[in-house]
This record gives structure tokens, sequence and C-alpha cells, in this order.
């Protein structure tokens, strides 16, 4: 039983009253609709929080600069801040791996909030220190003016009766009008429109009635507008499902690219494919978690690390897929033909070094300006893994042999 379904379950049970006066708005919510709508959500992870916006008045309820303010935990221990749902689970399109599309053949009920109920129940939520936002997004109807308008409503509800001023993520729907997507900018921290592919050629593969151009990559040009405006304190994310239509690692790297460069995403978030039963792909293999974590290693690199597009490539293999080695790990092994040393390298070149990340790095750069690094433990009260960087470091005039360097890396 997930965090919200207990909370559900216990305001629900007259008998207990451990929720306070703010979970008597649950008694009598249908839990299955709850339930439904949250499931709806649980392939959508664009949700880091991060904002510029800064919280200045008394007597508002939630604070985006603080962080850790509320938080429910799952089963598994693992924290959950956002009241994270659909608006509805009714949606018109027909992307084949999705449980809520039209191409769905199982049994399954329809559920939709009123813009007053979500925002009771968001606000309860929010009193009883379960959650600390709103991670609103939803299925698509004929007219996803109308729902977007619903959903606008919501947090109109939240801001102006309620006086939240908590984090919320607001996903933009495929084809919505722009006047919406900026009513939405006003009161939201972050907007997200989904890709789902790498290009419109995927996306005809999984879909028929969404147009890659026209429906997505436009309104993502309708948020950077929003945001060079300052009208967006955190920004516009994406998502990309890997594995659904075949295309490579490669192929969603590109897109990553042109995300980063000509949309000025803040981040690009990867859902691995898992196929769902009564789904036109439901025969399909899962795709290895592992291809997940090496997409967001590649992205780490490219947007943090600052590696170029080339330094990248050489991470692929001819058919533009990753294997499952760091990517950092392989660059290095097919670039640094020479032991670095660590007080005499720059920035730069300290970052090439598996084990040496930005902090690190920083702090080597720093370090020796007053003292000579001459032994391994120093680099370990730096914060370098010192077990990955070793092979491609010279530590007071030694350093490991080709045969050592290679033996190293292999067993990280």
């Amino acid at each position: 039983m997930t965090s919200l379904e207990k909370i559900v379950h216990l305001a629900n049970q007259s008998e207990y009253d451990c929720i306070g006066d703010e979970g008597k708005i649950f008694q009598n919510i249908d839990l299955s609709k709850i339930d439904a709508l949250g499931q709806g959500t649980k392939h959508d992870i664009c949700t880091s929080s991060s904002t510029r916006r800064v919280v200045d008045q008394n007597e508002v309820l939630g604070d985006v600069t603080k962080s850790g303010i509320c938080h429910s935990f799952t089963a598994n221990g693992r924290c959950v801040s956002m009241f994270k749902t659909l608006f509805t689970n009714y949606c018109t399109h027909d992307c084949k791996y999705c449980q809520n599309s039209t191409d769905y053949k199982g049994s399954k009920s329809i559920y939709s909030y009123t813009p007053e109920e979500l925002a009771r129940i968001t606000i309860s939520l929010y009193k009883g220190n379960y959650i600390e936002g709103l991670f609103l997004s939803s299925g698509v109807s004929s007219d996803e003016d109308l729902i977007t308008e619903k959903m606008i409503e919501t947090l109109k509800i939240l801001n102006d009766k309620y006086n939240f001023a908590g984090y919320i993520h607001f996903k933009v729907l495929p084809g919505v009008s722009y006047e919406y997507i900026k009513q939405a900018s006003e009161m939201a921290d972050r907007l997200s429109v989904n890709i789902e592919t790498p290009s419109k050629n995927y996306l005809s593969e999984l879909s028929s009635t969404k147009n890659y151009v026209s429906d997505i990559l436009k309104r993502q040009h309708y948020i950077k507008k929003l945001e060079l405006q300052k009208e967006l304190p955190a920004g516009q994310t994406t998502q990309l499902v890997v594995g659904a239509c075949g295309e490579s690692d490669f192929d969603i790297f590109k897109r990553t690219l042109k995300e980063y460069k000509e949309m000025m995403l803040k981040r690009v978030y990867y859902s691995v494919f898992n196929p769902i039963t009564a789904t036109s792909l439901e025969g399909l293999s899962a795709q290895p978690t592992w291809r997940e974590h090496r997409l967001y290693q590649m992205d780490w690199l490219y947007r943090v690390y600052k590696f170029s597009e080339n330094e990248i490539k050489i991470a692929f293999d001819e058919e533009g897929f990753l294997n499952n080695k760091d990517p950092k790990l392989f660059i290095a092994l097919n670039t640094l033909d020479s032991s670095i040393d660590p007080n005499d390298a720059s920035y730069d070149e300290l970052l090439r070094v598996p084990g040496i990340g930005p902090k690190s790095a920083y702090r080597i750069v720093n370090y020796r300006k007053k003292n000579k690094i001459y032994k391994r433990e120093q680099l370990l009260n730096l914060g370098v893994r010192v077990k990955n960087a070793t092979p491609f470091l010279k530590i007071n005039g030694g350093e490991y042999s080709r045969l050592d360097r290679w033996v190293g890396c292999q067993t990280q």
C-alpha cells in the first residue's frame, strides 16, 4: 500500500484520528479514483524540483526555497514529496504502450477530478505534512484546451483560495493553445511536454494521433518563449521512452543535444520501456534498466561535465548503442594516452579522469595552491574516488603501467 493509499484508508476509518482535521477531506473519497489517477503517472519521472522563484510573503503555504519541508515515503523507503497525479485518465490518443490510450485492450474505469476536489486534496496532503508540491498531468481528451483549462482552474483555487505557494510542476498537453500555456506558466514553477521519441518517424510508430512537430515541438518553443520572458522560474523539462520503437542510444543522444541547445531545457529524463499487458506492445521485451542509467551518465557528461559532443560519441558502438559500462571510463580508456599529474592538470583535464567530478576537481585546483599532492590519501580527502582515478594518475612521480591501468579499470 502506498503512502497516499494509507492516508485515504485511515481517513475512511472513523475510529482513526491520526491524520488531523485536514485528513477528513479524504472521507468518502473513492480510493480507486485516487489510485487510478496516481498510477497513471508512474512512468512520468520529470519530477526534480529546483527553481529560482523566491517566496517573500508571510502567511503562505509552502516555500519552494526550502528543502525537506514535507515528505512521504513509499514502502521501500524512497522519499516522495510531490502529489503526482493525472487530472483525468480519459484519453483519445492511441499510444501503443500506454494503459490510458484508446489502443488499450484491457478493462479500466475512467476517473476525473473536479478542480475544487483536486485542490482540496492537495492542500490537505500539504497540511498533513505529506507533500511539498503538486505534479499535475492528465490524459488528453478530444479538446486539450478544455482539460488544460480545468487543470489551470485547480492552480487558481490553490493560489487564490488556499494561498498555496508550494512547488508546482505542470504537464503541458500536446496541441494545447499558447494562451493556456502562458496562464500555466504564471502559476507553475516548471512546465514540461514529453517528446517521447527522438524523431517524428519514431513517434509515428507509437501513435497515429500525435504530430511530433506541431503538437509537441511547437509547444516546447512556446515554453521556451515564456522562459525567455522570465515567466517560468524552473524552466522546462522533457522525457523520452527508451527502447519502445527500436531507436538507438545515439538517436536519443542527438535529440538530447537538440533539446538542450534549441529548447533551453533544464533536464531531459529517460524512462526505460516496460510492456504493459493489454497494449499493442505487450509482447515487446522490456529494456534493461542499465540502459536508462547509462543514458543518464551520458547526459551528465554533456550537461554537467561539459564534455564535447565528439568526446561523448566515442562511447557509442558502431550501431549507436552504449554498453553496460561507465561511459566516462570508456572515453578515458580511449583518449587518455598518458597519466595525469593532479598537481599540474587543468580543471578540464581533471574532469576527464574517472573518479574525479566537478566538486573534487575544484577542490584539487584550490588545494594545490598551497599543498603538493604526493599520496592517494590526499585525493581521497578531497572527494576523489581513488580506486577509479588511480590508473589514470601520476602521483609523486609514480604511475601504473598500461597493463595495470587496464586491469584496474576492468575491475571497477
